[in-house]
């Protein structure tokens, strides 16, 4: 009898989860579309073009922007209404799709989509990795996170070194970190999901909040292919 039970709540768990992952990747792939749609228009926009690469405040203002957009659904998701939460996921979508146009101008179409394919190949089967595989992940945060911390350091010192050793040994690392965290990342939802929500704006909040942490593993793994795979202009 207490078998049965338990099974109960192991399957009850595992369809929460079920029904949970579809509403963070149509939400991942949201953000994305909006980014590359932003991308593009910006690309086409002679004086979009002017005005975000050709002023170097507006640039990092608008990475100052993004920053504090992901700060805020990270630490105040719960203090946020579900449309709120919405606005600000898809606003960040759309600022970096700005940011993100200046890969059209470096690199090659042809690179780009190739790049984006094998991005999504490699993402999907480490997605797939966490979220199957019976292996406790959560020894990997602490690991994963030094290496995010030191990768982001070596890329801001190398903004003034400038040097190429520096440039493609933190590429490298940062591949790996990227897609350790991408099965790190989706294990970590799969147990919130398991453990259930307390209502239906609890989930649409979650799904949200995975989706762009989701959506910052792909596209950061992404830009770190590039270097290693895009053609140059």
């Amino acid at each position: 009898m207490e078998e049965q039970v338990v099974h109960r709540s192991e399957s009850a768990a595992i369809s929460r989860a079920e029904v949970f992952f579809p509403k963070v990747y149509n939400w991942m792939a949201v953000g994305l579309g909006v980014s590359a749609a932003v991308a593009l228009m910006t690309v086409y926009s002679q004086a979009m073009m002017q005005l975000v690469f050709g002023n170097r405040f507006v640039f990092y203002g608008l990475l100052i922007a993004e920053l504090l957009l992901v700060i805020t659904l990270s630490g105040a998701i719960q203090r946020l209404s579900a449309s709120a939460a919405t606005g600000f996921f898809l606003l960040y979508s759309a600022l970096s799709g700005v940011t993100l146009a200046a890969i059209f101008v470096l690199y090659t179409q042809s690179s780009i989509a190739s790049t984006f394919l094998v991005t999504a190949g490699t993402f999907g089967a480490m997605s797939i990795y966490g979220h199957v595989t019976r292996r406790d992940l959560t020894s990997w945060g602490s690991f994963l996170f030094m290496g995010l911390i030191g990768f982001l350091l070596a890329s801001v010192v190398n903004m003034f070194l400038h040097s190429e050793m520096i440039y493609w040994v933190s590429t490298y690392c940062g591949i790996l970190i990227f897609v350790g965290l991408t099965a790190y990342d989706t294990q970590k939802l799969k147990v919130l999901a398991m453990g259930g929500f307390a209502s239906g704006e609890d989930r649409h909040k979650a799904a949200i909040l995975g989706a762009l942490r989701l959506y910052l593993d792909f596209i950061n793994l992404f830009l770190l292919l590039l270097r290693v795979l895009g053609r140059r202009r």
